[in-house]
């Protein structure tokens, strides 16, 4: 049994390990920038704000790009990033590069995004040791309405069949590209009314790079009532087909709008019914991953403590290696830093989604972050108290400056 020594702490409640790369600078300003978070009615706001600034010519570009885009975001562009991935993996975390433009709608801007993803996996084959993942979103490729109505079935046009050409060439260039350099990619899941669309194509991807490793990885959301049946049923493709299936496990993230989008259509709600399910089936998937990782390479990527002490208890009971290279950890750039840091220094496989782009068009993306940590219970909450307690430590331990 390699790299299982020694004992680790799993509590997730050692500040000092979970934000030693945050100055107190840092730490003062992350406090600052939750507590304004946990309101409610600004994170609801926020997008409306922005855009009444802006159509004022008021200076909120520079005002996000302190404050909210300093959090969570890497910067600008994939070179602005280099500061903080070399920061992560000074501290044992890798990380995956994401080109966070949201809601393209032209040929032009779906073949700039293409570029951009690409870049990022030239980017991650120049820094292999701190790069190991990048990930990108099917929307950012091909219009969503196009997607709906393949996800649907429907007859495509003329000219609607020649658009999806177009954007099945931007996905296979990707994902060709990404097997030629070794680089590992995960697409993300979306909404459900789109996802089976996703979901054929990356299998289609599957299927014809992941051979002999995991090259393409889908996403899981397992707060969808089917998701766990799905996962297995995948699985048992990966291993009639004899390819390995790459398969990143999140909760979800379009709660609120899914059930809302069921109840106006009169179906019924693809979500659970309570938080305890999605629990349940989340834990359930990740112990499922790791009984068959001769076939199954996992990102389990979550914020929740209890899933990730599950995850890496499971792998203790197994003695499965910790370096294990087909499981990694994954939180937010700017979020659960205690327990990235935490199982950094235990030895596993950890990253952060280091998302980047100009600030403009970066802001759906922040702003969707923001308004999904004040849905998610104590989310935030929990952030605060941590940094409190952090400290609070360095100022009883003389490390805090006033």
């Amino acid at each position: 049994m390699q790299n299982l020594r020694p004992p680790c702490d799993l509590s997730f409640k050692n500040t000092k390990q979970g934000f030693k790369h945050l100055s107190n600078k840092q730490l003062r300003a992350a406090l600052r920038l939750f507590r304004l978070i946990n309101i409610r009615l600004l994170a609801n706001a926020g997008p409306w704000l922005t855009n009444v600034a802006l159509g004022l010519g008021l200076p909120i570009n520079s005002l996000i790009k302190n404050t909210i885009f300093k959090q969570f975001c890497g910067g600008e562009t994939i070179e602005d990033s280099t500061k903080t991935i070399l920061k992560l993996q000074a501290n044992g975390v890798g990380s995956i590069l994401d080109y966070a433009v949201e809601g393209a709608k032209r040929e032009e801007m779906f073949d700039d995004t293409a570029k951009q993803i690409m870049a990022c996996i030239d980017k991650a084959v120049a820094m292999p040791d701190a790069v190991p993942f990048c990930v990108f979103k099917i929307t950012g490729l091909a219009r969503f309405s196009l997607l709906e109505k393949i996800a649907n079935g429907a007859v495509l046009k003329a000219y609607e069949k020649l658009e999806w050409d177009k954007a099945l060439v931007r996905i296979n260039q990707i994902c060709e590209k990404a097997f030629v350099c070794h680089q590992m990619v995960m697409v993300d899941a979306e909404e459900s009314w789109i996802q089976p669309a996703i979901d054929d194509i990356v299998m289609v991807m599957m299927r014809k790079y992941n051979q002999q490793k995991a090259i393409v990885y889908n996403t899981y959301q397992l707060y969808r009532t089917n998701k766990l049946e799905a996962l297995i049923a995948d699985v048992t493709r990966a291993y009639t087909a004899n390819f390995v299936l790459g398969a990143k496990l999140v909760r979800g993230a379009y709660m609120e709008k899914e059930r809302k989008r069921a109840l106006r259509y009169n179906y019924p709600s693809p979500i659970h019914a309570d938080k305890a399910s999605t629990d349940r089936d989340f834990n359930a998937a990740a112990a499922f991953c790791l009984d068959n990782l001769d076939k199954v390479a996992m990102v389990l990527a979550t914020h929740n403590e209890e899933s990730c002490r599950f995850l890496a208890e499971k792998m203790e009971q197994q003695k499965v290696d910790r370096k294990h290279p087909r499981i990694y950890f994954a939180q937010l750039l700017g979020m659960s830093d205690h327990i990235t840091f935490n199982l950094a220094h235990c030895n596993f496989n950890v990253n952060k989604y280091v998302p980047y782009g100009p600030v403009k068009e970066v802001l759906p993306y922040l702003f969707r972050r923001a308004k999904e940590n004040t849905s998610i219970a104590g989310q935030v909450g929990r952030e605060l108290k941590l940094i409190k307690q952090e400290q609070q430590r360095r100022k009883v331990e003389g490390h805090l400056l006033t």
